[in-house]
């Protein structure tokens, strides 16, 4: 099981995510597309990275809006594993 980040750990790594929040145990981005079309796209280009992470983020679609929820569920809160996956998922917008 990973291991938990403290507050001072978490705060750190979150200001080197541009468009993340931290909320409570969570990380959290919202994004918006043309279309629903454009949000499922974004939604089937997480796979990759979270199959190979072993790592799978909670999604929330709403039309043309996706949230992306990140926790370490069995660590109980925010690990290393959700900062790296948050990452790769940054890097899939550019």
């Amino acid at each position: 099981m990973a291991d938990l980040l403290n507050g001072t750990e978490i705060q750190e790594r979150a200001t080197q995510l541009s468009g993340w929040t931290v909320e409570g145990k969570q990380l959290r981005c919202t994004r918006s597309f043309k279309d629903f079309i454009e949000a499922i796209a974004f939604v089937n280009k997480l796979v990759a990275p979270s199959e190979a992470a072993g790592h799978h983020p909670d999604i929330e679609i709403s039309y043309n809006k996706v949230t992306v929820n990140l926790t370490t569920h069995d660590a109980g809160g925010l690990t290393e594993k959700d900062f790296a996956l948050a990452q790769e998922i940054s890097a899939l917008e550019d």
